[in-house]
C-alpha cells in the first residue's frame, strides 16, 4: 500500500497542473466576424475577454503581409489584457509570403477604402455591446501608418499606436490628430527616418497634443516581428511591447469597466 501523504502529494500536484491547465486555457475568445463597410461587406478577427462584461476595445492594423497568422497572434494577445480586439481585414481576404505579393497587394490597396474600412471596424466595435465605448487603434509597418490615418479620419479615437508606420506630412492632416499617439521607430530605418519621426513629434506636440516617440538605436524597420529574421530584435520588440501595454493602459484603461462619462 502507498504511503497515504504520498497519495496525498499526488493527489495535490494533479491539483497543481489541472488549475495550471484551465488558467491557460482561459484565453480570449476569438472567430471571424463581418460587418458593413459602405456598400461592401468585410471581415475582421475579433478577440474577446473570455468573462462577460464591458471592455475598451482596440482596432489591430495588420502590416503589408495582410491578416496573418502573427497579427492574430498579436490581436489575441492585445485581447488577453482586457480589451475587445478587432483585426480589419484590409486585403479582403488575401495575404502575402514574399516582399513581392505583399507589395502588390499594399499597391493595390486603395487609402480611401482601407480608411473606410477601419472606420467600418470602428462603428463595429462602438455597437457592441461588450464594448464601452474607449476605442484605440494599434499598427505595424503599413498598418502603423493607416492607424495614424484612422486618428485624422475618426475624432473620437481614444489612443492610437503607431510601429514604424509612414507618418503624415501635410500639417492640415496632422492638426486633425486629437488621439493621443505613441510611436515605435528604428534608428536605422531608411524608409522612415529618425528626421522624418522627430519632425513629426515637434510639429504634434507644437500642436499642443500628447505624443511619445521612442526611437531604438540600431533598429531597422519591422523589427518587432519575429518572422524579419535579420532584422528582428528581441529587447526593442519587448520594450516597444510594454510601451504599448502602458499606454493603452493609461489612455483607455484595461479590464471590465463601466462606460466613459458622457460630456
Amino acid at each position: 500500500m502507498k504511503h497515504p501523504y504520498r497519495i496525498l502529494g499526488a493527489i495535490l500536484l494533479l491539483g497543481f497542473f489541472a488549475t495550471i491547465l484551465s488558467v491557460r486555457a482561459a484565453g480570449p475568445k476569438t472567430e471571424m466576424v463581418k460587418f458593413p463597410s459602405g456598400r461592401d461587406t468585410i471581415e475582421g478577427y475579433l478577440a474577446v475577454p473570455e468573462k462577460p462584461g464591458r471592455y475598451p476595445a482596440v482596432i489591430v492594423i495588420h502590416e503589408w503581409w495582410g491578416l496573418n497568422d502573427w497579427v492574430k497572434e498579436q490581436t489575441q494577445k492585445i485581447s488577453e489584457l482586457g480589451y475587445v480586439a478587432l483585426a480589419v481585414d484590409l486585403y479582403r481576404g488575401k495575404t502575402a509570403t514574399t516582399p513581392e505579393e505583399a507589395h502588390e497587394l499594399m499597391r493595390g490597396l486603395p487609402q480611401d477604402r482601407a480608411v473606410r474600412d477601419l472606420q467600418a471596424g470602428y462603428d463595429y466595435l462602438a455597437a457592441r455591446k461588450d464594448v464601452n465605448g474607449r476605442i484605440a487603434s494599434v499598427g505595424w509597418c503599413m498598418g502603423g501608418g493607416y492607424s495614424l490615418q484612422l486618428a485624422i479620419h475618426q475624432p473620437r479615437l481614444a489612443a492610437c499606436v503607431v510601429n514604424y508606420g509612414a507618418l503624415p506630412t501635410d500639417p492640415n492632416d496632422i492638426q486633425q490628430i486629437a488621439a493621443p499617439v505613441l510611436g515605435n521607430f528604428g534608428a536605422e530605418d531608411h524608409g522612415i527616418t529618425p528626421a522624418d519621426v522627430k519632425s513629426f513629434q515637434k510639429t504634434l506636440s507644437g500642436l499642443g497634443r500628447y505624443v511619445d516617440i521612442k526611437i531604438y538605436d540600431g533598429a531597422g524597420h519591422a523589427f518587432e516581428n519575429p518572422n524579419n529574421e535579420k532584422g528582428y530584435r528581441p529587447e526593442d520588440a519587448a520594450d516597444a511591447w510594454t510601451r504599448t501595454v502602458v499606454f493603452l493602459k493609461k489612455t483607455i484603461g484595461a479590464g471590465e469597466q463601466p462606460p466613459p462619462a458622457k460630456k
